[in-house]
């Protein structure tokens, strides 16, 4: 088999060591080849990024590219404090990891150099603020914040109309605990009588 054509490698693109036995027998051989010859970066064990040329050096890939590659085109969403303190309820955590959420992985993983947090959970195709919002309550100890500050400040969201009450107590029924589906209760009481 041909061994690749630089432009049929796609730039900023993660392959899988099993896509390249379109050129090789024996693809981990391979990779490892294309990788002492500096075509490939090697991210993770059998995971490789062909890297886009730049006037800086070579652009690592993308977070959204570097997943579809290790999830194998699975679903995932992102979450965690970036999402969180985007909500404006009063958190500014930083984590050293990104949060994802899938269907195939848990544990904490580290590829290309950044760390990942990947847990197997429920969670929507397209998630919104209410969801992030739910996401937050569940998690408040990760983002060093009191879920009862986090109560008050979710009845000052709904309140003002930053977040939709029936998307939030949808959000809460389907991946909120009972404790957390109680505080939404209370912060959309409370922002009723505000």
């Amino acid at each position: 088999m041909p061994a690749p054509r630089k432009a049929e490698l796609e730039p900023g693109r993660v392959y899988r060591t099993r896509e390249l036995a379109r050129w090789s027998a024996n693809p981990t051989r391979f990779a490892h080849r294309l990788v002492r010859e500096g075509v490939l970066q090697q991210l993770a064990p059998g995971l490789y990024a062909h890297p886009k040329p730049s006037r800086f050096g070579a652009v690592p890939p993308t977070t959204d590219e570097l997943l579809r590659a290790f999830l194998e085109g699975d679903s995932y969403v992102i979450t965690g404090p970036e999402q969180w303190n985007a909500l404006g309820l009063g958190t500014t955590a930083v984590l050293p990891r990104t949060l994802v959420y899938n269907t195939k992985r848990s544990g904490e993983i580290t590829l290309g150099g950044r760390r990942f947090l990947f847990r197997r959970v429920a969670f929507p195709q397209r998630p919104s603020a209410e969801w992030f919002a739910i996401d937050l309550l569940e998690h408040a100890d990760m983002a060093g914040a009191s879920r009862a500050d986090l109560e008050a400040a979710l009845a000052l969201a709904v309140a003002s109309g930053r977040l939709d009450r029936e998307a939030l107590r949808d959000a809460a029924s389907k991946y909120g605990t009972r404790a957390t589906k109680e505080r939404v209760e209370r912060a959309i009481a409370q922002a009723k009588s505000s």
